[in-house]
């Protein structure tokens, strides 16, 4: 066990990574696809500054944090036990961060997520970084219970820019300067510093390992037509070849 904030933990996994700074990112399950977008650019910009991302290893914007970090880069805390992985859906990514990563769970093992240990989950995610970012949010989410924990902790909060209508909770909170807006992905990151020559793009080493094609896309979505379609990698076999910028 570890100790992390308030909480023993279980974990499985880089213990390194605590030590690292952090930003948590979450969001909505059933988020738009801009809203996931935005969430893997935030998470790839911050992994390639050496920032590790936190985030609850849920479907939706957490899963794409996740991923846009890479796996060696995040942390994901459960609201379960350290041996189960839950939502089933995300079971791959979890192992993959078991791995790569770190879990962290403050329940016993074969403990399964009730009600409560989603909202303990979401403290223990913001407690753990030192900026909170909401990637997309209704206005009754425990995305925004976690906006909650945040201004508790006081940690700062920052918003991508929605459409009208869309993502009331983000909309809200800057709306009433509970947030801060994310104008500029390359303004916000800057505060973390320059790109580390010493931390490749998470996605570029991945394709370097020659996936199957139908893995990459399950992984990373849109990323790979559009690379396959600016000529940057190649389909033989059904793998891909990356052949660079």
């Amino acid at each position: 066990m570890v100790e992390v904030a308030k909480w023993r933990c279980y974990y499985q996994g880089n213990l390194e990574l605590l030590e690292r700074p952090k930003v948590a990112i979450v969001g909505a399950r059933r988020a738009s696809q801009y809203g996931k977008e935005v969430a893997f650019q935030i998470a790839q910009g911050l992994s390639q500054r050496g920032v590790v991302v936190v985030s609850g290893g849920a479907l939706g914007i957490d899963a794409m944090a996740h991923r846009g970090a890479g796996a060696q880069n995040t942390i994901a805390v459960l609201p379960c036990g350290i041996d189960l992985r839950y939502p089933k859906a995300n079971a791959k990514l979890l192992e993959e961060i078991a791995s790569e990563g770190l879990l962290l769970s403050p329940f016993a093992p074969g403990f399964r997520a009730t009600p409560w240990s989603f909202v303990v989950r979401n403290e223990l995610v913001v407690e753990l970084g030192q900026l909170l970012v909401i990637a997309e949010a209704q206005l009754e989410s425990g995305s925004m219970r976690s906006a909650a924990f945040a201004q508790k902790h006081q940690r700062p909060i920052f918003v991508p820019p929605h459409r009208l209508g869309q993502s009331p909770g983000t909309n809200g909170l800057a709306m009433k300067g509970g947030a801060q807006v994310i104008w500029e992905l390359e303004e916000f990151l800057a505060q973390f510093g320059g790109p580390s020559s010493q931390q490749s793009d998470p996605l570029v080493a991945y394709l370097k390992e020659h996936p199957f094609y139908d893995e990459a896309i399950q992984r990373y979505g849109e990323r790979i037509v559009e690379l396959e379609l600016e000529g940057r990698i190649e389909v033989m076999g059904g793998r891909i070849y990356y052949k660079g910028d």
